[in-house]
């Protein structure tokens, strides 16, 4: 069922959460709206479900929690080989259900290490995919992505590698997360020139809240706010799927302090989020979300999220919880984007 756009608005939150499925066998009124990506052969919920979260990474059962994932009509998961034991518990769910082609899995290889040190190259991807294949007890991955840059490795390299485990079918599609488009437009070049495949997605942050400085390090790349016009210039105009990490700032858009109470964040943020979004700026931009989701009744977390799905470029969000009745507000904003009248108001910066 899609709602109206104004019959949405008019929604209490709470009314949206009295819709989450008791179980994964219950459908839902309001599901994940698909799409098509160039190279996955079958549809893509605009929504992908983030496997970062303490049950997973510690490899527990979460087959019921997936199960009312994908009621809700999300059928594309985020994973990678940092994630702790999650692709075994992601697994062990498609296994369990046998939904090995109704799914999407995206995994990623090359994260940055504790000492804050890149290494993604030939011998890293070769290992990496080798393993997330077994912890996965899959013989193919659907989107595969380099977590981030190492511009110490070539991109001759790079694409050479990737091209072979593609033609060797182990992953259908491959990307970046972590990635400038200037760095991409350099790898596709190569690609193209010499008869490869380039690559097809990029996952940087992309939220209302702009990423001021790098929460993990290794070089974390955001398109967010003003200063970043000309990457979403160009992920609009070359349609690039944009699977948008950090959406809701960890935390910063949960509604868990107002936009007065520079204190109260502190108490809520973690370290990382701190650093990455606590600011003047984006307490403003939270402040102009409040006054939308005022008008509207409805949640700043609702408001920021579809600010992403607002957006001229081809985005989809990356989601978490362990909280199945949070999944109803996330699959109604990403059905109903924000018009872009409201998407300037929100990024407007009056002090």
């Amino acid at each position: 069922m899609n709602l109206p756009l104004m019959s949405f608005r008019k929604l209490n939150a709470d009314k949206l959460r009295r819709n989450a499925p008791e179980n994964g066998n219950d459908t839902p009124d309001i599901r994940a709206p698909h799409t098509e990506i160039p190279g996955i052969d079958k549809p893509v919920s605009r929504i992908f479900f983030g496997t970062a979260i303490a049950p997973m990474l510690a490899g527990k059962n979460v087959n019921a929690l997936l199960d009312a994932v994908m009621a809700h009509g999300i059928n594309a998961f985020d994973c990678a080989r940092g994630y702790g034991f999650a692709e075994k518990s992601l697994g062990r769910w498609v296994r369990d259900r046998g939904n090995r082609e109704q799914v999407v899995i995206l995994t990623k290889c090359g994260n940055v290490n504790r000492k804050g040190e890149v290494a993604v190259n030939r011998k890293v991807i070769l290992k990496e995919l080798a393993a997330s294949l077994r912890a996965l007890n899959m013989d193919y991955i659907d989107i595969y992505l380099l977590h981030r840059d190492d511009p110490k490795t070539p991109v001759s390299e790079i694409m050479e590698t990737l091209n072979e485990c593609k033609r060797a079918g182990k992953i259908r599609i491959f990307g970046v997360s972590n990635w400038t488009h200037e760095r991409i437009a350099e790898a596709n070049a190569y690609a193209a020139a010499h008869g490869l495949d380039g690559f097809s997605v990029s996952s940087p942050n992309f939220g209302l809240a702009r990423q001021v400085n790098d929460p993990w390090g290794g070089e974390c790349v955001t398109v967010s706010g003003p200063e970043n016009a000309a990457a979403q210039n160009w992920y609009a105009e070359n349609r690039m799927p944009v699977l948008c990490y950090s959406s809701l700032a960890r935390g910063f858009f949960s509604g868990k302090f107002r936009s007065f109470d520079y204190e109260g964040a502190k108490k809520v943020l973690d370290g990382p989020a701190q650093k990455g979004y606590l600011s003047e700026e984006n307490m403003r931009r939270l402040r102009n979300a409040e006054v939308l989701a005022e008008k509207y009744g409805t949640t700043v977390a609702d408001i920021a999220l579809r600010y992403v799905f607002g957006s001229e470029m081809n985005t989809f969000a990356i989601m978490s919880t362990t909280n199945p009745a949070r999944l109803p507000e996330n699959v109604a904003a990403a059905n109903h984007p924000l018009e872009q009248d409201e998407v300037r108001l929100l990024e407007k910066d009056d002090e």
